[in-house]
């Protein structure tokens, strides 16, 4: 990622780049070199695969787009906004590389570039909420229902987004030194959290890949290979949906690997420093292209093919729908309750009219 050099600035220059900077004339696109003063960006922005890329992006956007109407998956908006910010934020890097003086695309670059992959992180958690609704007879996984995983990783999510988020301001090309290295230390944070809540989570996944597997077993009374592969007469309709959670469950775990793939390039990149000759990582495009873009394009692929809406289909698919009916269930108890008591008295009273 290309995020903003960190500048200290000596007695003879004028704002902000590494020691004894100086403010370049810019050449054609408001070009100068990375260790200038008035540079934007850590990397020169190249502009045919910003536009490669922001136009792949802009494909899986569509895609999210028509599967959310066929699949009729309302909370899918939450990937589509992943992918629609990728996109947004290669065509401001595209922009940005024939205007590179203009410090506006480089920073909504930065901050959405930086801040999307939350997205598809809160999707896969809402997801497999939804599966653990669909799949489990209890509705739950270990002892947590599926409501609460997706209030409590979504929250988690939202938490590790508004510290990234605050970083991600921080660093910015017109703010001091200072401020940029506390940036960077605060986006770690938000990163090294969002990587916690992903193990944790994985626990959960791991539990409900244990309980779908047994299911498989007791569903037939076959061995597992058998009866997670082939048709077994009565039970296939159920092998069906217990395979089809399986190839879901499957993609999340590629998915997450996606993302802690590119936690993993990004702490390497804020945690190796800004001296060009012993981290150069923040300095060359390939960089943040191959271990961020390319597993972001990866995931949102993934989750196309293996959609949620081809498996989790009908009855008790959605959690709004399922909270309609927990309220339902209530509404017709606490009505019996009550009718209950209204017999209940005028047994008592008849009781007590009989006796006197």
């Amino acid at each position: 990622m290309a995020t903003p050099t960190t500048h200290i600035a000596s007695p003879s220059t004028t704002t902000n780049a590494l020691p004894s900077c100086t403010t370049a004339v810019p050449g054609k696109y408001g070009q100068v070199p990375v260790t200038a003063c008035n540079s934007s960006y850590n990397a020169i922005p190249e502009f045919i695969p910003a536009v490669v890329v922001s136009a792949l992006f802009g494909i899986l956007t569509l895609t999210h787009i028509v599967e959310a109407f066929i699949f009729k998956k309302g909370y899918t908006w939450v990937l589509i906004m992943a992918a629609a910010w990728e996109t947004t934020a290669f065509i401001f890097h595209a922009i940005g590389a024939h205007n590179q003086q203009t410090e506006a695309y480089a920073i909504v670059w930065q901050i959405l570039f930086l801040l999307a992959p939350l997205w598809v992180n809160a999707f896969v958690y809402m997801t497999f909420a939804r599966m653990v609704h669909f799949f489990m007879p209890d509705r739950k996984v270990s002892f947590v229902k599926a409501s609460q995983v997706s209030k409590l990783f979504v929250w988690a999510d939202i938490l590790s987004f508004l510290v990234q988020a605050a970083g991600g301001v921080m660093v910015t090309p017109s703010a001091s030194a200072s401020t940029q290295r506390l940036g960077m230390h605060i986006y770690e944070g938000g990163i090294g959290l969002q990587e916690l809540f992903i193990l944790c989570f994985l626990g959960l996944m791991i539990a409900f890949h244990v309980r779908v597997r047994k299911e498989g077993r007791v569903q037939t009374g076959v061995p597992e290979e058998v009866a997670l592969s082939a048709d077994v007469g009565e039970d296939c309709r159920d092998m069906e949906k217990l395979k089809g959670a399986l190839w879901l469950l499957y993609a999340l775990y590629a998915v997450l690997a996606f993302i802690t793939m590119r936690i993993i390039f990004r702490l390497v990149e804020f945690t190796g420093g800004n001296d060009p000759s012993t981290n150069p990582v923040p300095y060359h495009e390939y960089y943040f292209y191959a271990l961020d873009a390319f597993p972001m394009l990866t995931a949102l692929l993934i989750l196309a093919v293996v959609h949620p809406g081809r498996f989790i289909r009908g009855p008790n698919s959605s959690l709004r729908d399922a909270t309609r009916e927990e309220k339902k269930v209530r509404k017709a108890e606490k009505k019996a309750l009550k009718e209950q008591k209204r017999l209940d008295r005028e047994a008592k009273k008849k009781g007590a009219d009989g006796q006197v």
